[in-house]
């Protein structure tokens, strides 16, 4: 089947996109590994027609924001968010007005793991590694963030400026408690706590370090420790056990696993390569006020 697919891929002249929670026999056929936005940059990058997304749809509507001349492939149409979920764009532009005064429309600070639809009412896009900088490079001194309220609240710990923040969250991330973390701080008392700032606040104060996925690859390759308690979903362990064999590696809670993230299958990409389908497509009318938003951040 790997065969098959390699073969497919050669023949659309497409890239397949893996996120780093994906599984690992997804992971290892993969022409990239990565975070959801890294991976969409770097696809636009090639000269591929196709990109077969293993990810979520919000991942693949990126790519389609990036990368409007290539086709995008999602495996599975039913692999969705539950946190990009929880913001919709009437929902956004009523909070919008609400907090708005006749003079000021206040500016929104969209997590990329959210819709084309309600980055294309955004001001300014961020990622769980480039938050605070994101936030901090607005001249405004109160500042709407969607969907995460755990990244939110983390962002206004980091910053001087008043945040509104919306009531989303990762359901897997916020399931972490710190009576969690304590206990497998005692099982494992000489490794690094890495924290991903979707977790709740509670969580983030007693870890050694807070960073995104990718931030956890390159801080755990480069660290001298040896052992890491990893506190975010578990598909992260396996490409952090591949890049560093050395090393232990331990999860925070194995209930933290996406199953959204789990769905698609090789065989589901090989159906998709050969039926060129579901494809994401995000409508002009959108893509422009979002890619604005993303390339507003991309400046920075």
């Amino acid at each position: 089947m790997e065969n098959e697919i390699k073969a497919l891929l050669k023949k659309r002249n497409a890239i397949l996109l893996a996120h780093n929670y994906q599984p690992p026999e997804i992971q290892d056929i993969a022409d990239l590994c990565g975070d959801s936005l890294e991976l969409s940059r770097k696809a636009a990058q090639t000269n591929a027609d196709v990109i077969v997304f293993c990810g979520v749809h919000f991942m693949a509507e990126t790519a389609s924001i990036l990368s409007p001349e290539k086709t995008v492939l999602l495996p599975r149409r039913d692999a969705g968010c539950p946190m990009a979920d929880m913001v919709t764009p009437d929902a956004l532009s009523y909070k919008i007005k609400e907090l708005s005064s006749s003079k000021k429309t206040i500016p929104v600070v969209t997590y990329v793991n959210s819709s084309a639809a309600v980055k294309a009412l955004s001001t300014i896009c961020c990622t769980s590694a480039n938050v605070v900088k994101v936030v901090n490079s607005l001249d405004e001194n109160e500042i709407l963030m969607v969907p995460d309220r755990n990244l939110a609240l983390y962002t206004a710990s980091q910053t001087e400026k008043t945040i509104h923040f919306w009531q989303g969250y990762c359901p897997y991330h916020d399931l972490l408690t710190a009576d969690c973390v304590r206990m497998v701080k005692e099982e494992h008392p000489d490794a690094i706590f890495m924290a991903h700032p979707e977790c709740r606040m509670e969580v983030l104060k007693l870890a050694d370090v807070v960073t995104s996925t990718s931030g956890m690859l390159a801080y755990a390759s480069k660290s001298s420790h040896n052992s890491f308690i990893v506190g975010t979903e578990v598909g992260l362990l396996y490409p952090l056990k591949k890049a560093n064999p050395e090393k232990q590696f331990y999860a925070a809670s194995i209930s933290m696993e996406c199953r959204d993230m789990k769905k698609i299958t090789l065989e589901d990409i090989l159906k998709s390569l050969e039926t060129m389908s579901p494809q994401v497509k995000v409508p002009e009318d959108i893509r422009k006020p979002a890619l604005s938003a993303v390339k507003q951040m991309l400046s920075l």
